[in-house]
């Protein structure tokens, strides 16, 4: 069975910065396409950067040059550091897996960019 949960996910300034987590749990994270994707209030659900089994790596362009997927294989774990937040950047973020032909997500982790 297949879990991800996110974490690190808060309120903070506009201008400051979060790191989220997603720790995996029945695969092997870096043998799989992964992803963070973010659904703000009212708006459907995008992807926000994305990082596949070869390491090659794709960020929405409102969030290049302040967003850094990475993951870490010895924690089994995928990261999303974020810097120079923006109120736009507010909303739920989610992180996914590609496994085989299904897409499987997490519960969610909740980022609030407000002064």
């Amino acid at each position: 069975q297949v879990t991800l949960v996110e974490s690190g996910g808060g309120l903070v300034q506009p201008g400051g910065s979060l790191r989220l987590s997603c720790a995996a749990s029945g695969i092997i994270s870096y043998w799989n396409d992964m992803a963070w994707s973010r659904q703000a209030p009212g708006e459907q659900r995008e992807m926000v950067a994305s990082i596949t089994r070869t390491g090659f790596t794709n960020y929405q362009a409102s969030v290049k040059g302040r967003f850094t997927i990475s993951r870490d294989s010895a924690k089994n774990s995928l990261y999303l550091q974020m810097n120079g937040l923006k109120s736009e950047d507010t909303g739920v973020y989610y992180c996914s897996a590609l496994v085989g032909r299904d897409v499987h997500w997490g519960q969610g982790t909740q980022v609030t960019v407000s002064s």
